[in-house]
């Protein structure tokens, strides 16, 4: 692809609410230009080998000045890559987006402009406060709130914007409000019209400071109520109360992080983000085709000889079917066989292959399917057991005992992923995880390996974080290796899991 430069708005901060095109910017760029209200989570979705420049703004301090940021998207794209722009709420709303656009046409650089979800709407919606609403206003005006008291001359006509709208949102004002309080009840507004302060909008760390333009300032002060925040001020701020939501989900203010493998861990994140937390994904552990991959061949090719398949994972389904694919094998072949699986996530997904599961336990573990089996098994039975190269022995060993022939397969191998260790460590040392999930054995292995690779001191890193963990097995090995586990899922599920975090 040609050189572009793509000025992507990436909304208020809540990740899920980047728009469709700017992920897809995001995914085909060879250079990613992000700011502090881009949620890094966004790059998530970059490519591997995306070059990632932060360029970041804080009220005090630029890491670069407009015209530098300016000078590096006409750099990166004259060298033939496909910039983009990641910048918070939407590029031409006080984004300067304008600013990086003009450069670029007077450079001769092709772009395209990604709107994005502006701060100044969806904001408010999170905090319950709908800029309109018919009962309270027909209006409302978008404002920047750094206009400094000490200008000689204002750009903003505030004895006109006063009293002209019903609702006036005030972007990035938090240090000039004592002004703004002051312009707009000098210039007419009603010193009790309320007024909200709405602090990292859409963010599991929200905070919303409600009063009125007489109260607002001292409230403020008390509680040392900083930016980032937006100011809404207007009628409709009354709502709140009544229309509050976001804030009253159940996994509210926590952050979580979640160690599956990056292919399964779509459904806890999802589920974590749908109650209102916010998931971050450390996948300390990815699945490869297994390393005996002959050996597993072999069994499948004399598939037809087993009166017993079982099941211990929902990974060892996809590699099992996935395996008969690429041998050309006819599932027909092992008609006779009866199945077996640990858990409903795993039978449901033999029965999206057609296949009708016999023995599925009450409690999601090997020892209970041992005893579920027992009754069902003859003596000299074969059976064959595909799984993870890492899994317990207790199944293969209790069958054995039974009197069967049990022929045991590495459906896929376990490896550790440690590529976002350091990342990780930086948010544990700022008490920035709340909750940390475990979903296997493996997983709590992994994530001890791939953290002592950053540090040794495990202890205290993890001493402000509670562990949830999936299973009693899972938080056995957690207890083994000096973790402290705070809850175990009563259902050794991710449905479960997640329940048992909700009780933190």
């Amino acid at each position: 692809m040609s050189a572009m430069v793509y000025l992507v708005g990436a909304g208020p901060g809540d990740p899920n609410l980047i728009t469709v095109k700017g992920k897809q910017a995001i995914e085909r760029a060879d250079v990613i230009v992000y700011d502090r209200l881009a949620s890094p989570q966004l790059l998530q979705n970059a490519r591997p080998d995306a070059e990632r420049i932060y360029v970041g703004k804080l009220p005090d301090r630029h890491t670069l000045t407009q015209d530098e940021i300016n000078e590096l998207l006409v750099e990166k794209a004259k060298a033939g890559n496909v910039v983009t722009r990641l910048k918070g709420g939407d590029p031409f709303i006080f984004g300067r987006g304008g600013e990086e656009a003009e450069r670029l046409v007077d450079a001769g650089i092709p772009f395209e402009v990604v709107p994005g979800i502006t701060s100044a709407i969806a904001v408010p919606a999170y905090a319950g406060i709908p800029v309109t609403h018919r009962n309270f206003n027909s209006s409302f005006a978008i404002v920047t709130g750094h206009e400094r008291p000490e200008k000689t001359e204002s750009s903003i006509n505030w004895e006109k914007l006063a009293t002209a709208t019903e609702t006036i949102i005030f972007l990035m004002g938090v240090s000039n409000l004592s002004f703004i309080v002051k312009q707009l009840t000098k210039y007419g507004r009603d010193a009790t019209t309320p007024i909200a302060l709405i602090r990292w909008g859409t963010r599991i760390e929200q905070e919303t400071l409600v009063g009125t333009l007489s109260d607002i300032v001292a409230k403020v002060n008390d509680a040392r109520f900083g930016s980032p925040a937006i100011i809404i001020v207007g009628e409709v701020v009354k709502l709140r109360e009544k229309l509050s939501w976001f804030e009253r989900k159940p996994l509210f203010g926590k952050r979580i992080l979640v160690t599956r493998a990056r292919s399964q861990s779509s459904e806890l994140t999802q589920m974590i983000d749908h109650l209102g937390g916010e998931a971050i994904e450390f996948p300390v552990i990815r699945l490869v085709e297994p390393k005996h991959g002959d050996v597993f061949n072999e069994a499948l090719h004399h598939i037809g000889e087993y009166n017993w398949v079982i099941f211990t994972s929902v990974n060892g389904v996809k590699f099992f079917f996935d395996r008969i694919r690429k041998q050309k094998i006819d599932i027909r072949q092992m008609a006779n066989a009866r199945i077996a699986a640990i858990g409903p996530k795993t039978a449901a997904a033999l029965e999206e292959k057609g296949l009708l599961v016999e023995a599925l336990p009450d409690e999601y573990k090997a020892e209970a399917l041992v005893e579920h089996l027992r009754p069902l098994v003859k003596e000299t039975e074969k059976i064959l057991l595909p799984r993870a190269d890492i899994a317990r022995e207790v199944l293969a060993v209790e069958l054995r005992a039974m009197g069967c022939t049990v022929t045991e397969v590495d459906a896929y191998d376990t490896k550790i992923d440690a590529t976002n260790a350091q990342e990780i460590v930086n948010m544990f040392m700022q008490q920035q995880i709340d909750v940390l999930t475990f979903t296997s054995s493996s997983t709590v292995r992994n994530f001890i390996h791939s953290i002592r690779l950053a540090t040794t001191d495990i202890e205290t890193l993890l001493q402000k974080t509670q562990i949830a963990c999936i299973g009693p097995i899972t938080a056995k090995t957690a207890k083994s290796l000096g973790l402290k586990v705070d809850v175990v899922a009563e259902e050794y599920t991710i449905d479960g899991l997640v329940k048992a975090v909700q009780t933190l």
